[in-house]
C-alpha cells in the first residue's frame, strides 16, 4: 500500500504544482522523457512539458483531482482519475471536467510521472 500513497501523493503535488501552491519548478514530479497530452498541447520532453503547462496556467487555477485508481506493477504504475480545473479569467471562471489517465515510473529519486494524458468531458466558460 506504500507505493498507492506516494502516487496519489504524488497526483496531488501534480495539482498544487500546477496550481503555483508548490515550490520548484516541476521537475521532482516528472522523468526526463515525461510527455503531456492535453487540451493545451502535447510536450515531449522534461522542459518542454514544464514550459507548457507554465504557458497554459497564466491566470490563477484551482486543480480537484479525485476518485484516483492506482494500479501498481513493479517499478510502473498507471494511475486515472477525474479533474476540475477552474480558470479563474476576468471575465469570468473557465471550468473543465476531464479525466486524468496518468503514467509513473520508480525512480533512483522516487515515483516520477512519465506520462500525463488529460482528456476532456465537459466545459463550461461564461460567454
Amino acid at each position: 500500500m506504500d507505493d498507492h500513497r506516494q502516487l496519489s501523493a504524488l497526483v496531488t503535488r501534480l495539482g498544487r504544482w500546477l496550481d503555483g501552491e508548490s515550490p520548484g519548478d516541476g521537475r521532482a514530479l516528472f522523468t526526463e522523457d515525461a510527455e503531456a497530452h492535453t487540451p493545451g498541447g502535447v510536450a515531449k520532453g522534461l522542459d518542454a512539458l514544464i514550459e507548457q503547462a507554465r504557458r497554459n496556467h497564466t491566470v490563477p487555477t484551482q486543480h480537484f483531482i479525485t476518485d484516483r485508481l492506482v494500479d501498481v506493477d513493479g517499478d510502473r504504475a498507471a494511475i486515472s482519475a477525474n479533474l476540475l480545473v477552474v480558470f479563474a479569467h476576468e471575465g469570468g471562471p473557465r471550468l473543465l471536467g476531464e479525466r486524468y489517465d496518468l503514467e509513473a515510473a520508480r525512480t533512483d529519486g522516487g515515483w516520477r510521472l512519465s506520462r500525463v494524458q488529460a482528456s476532456p468531458v465537459w466545459e463550461v466558460a461564461k460567454a
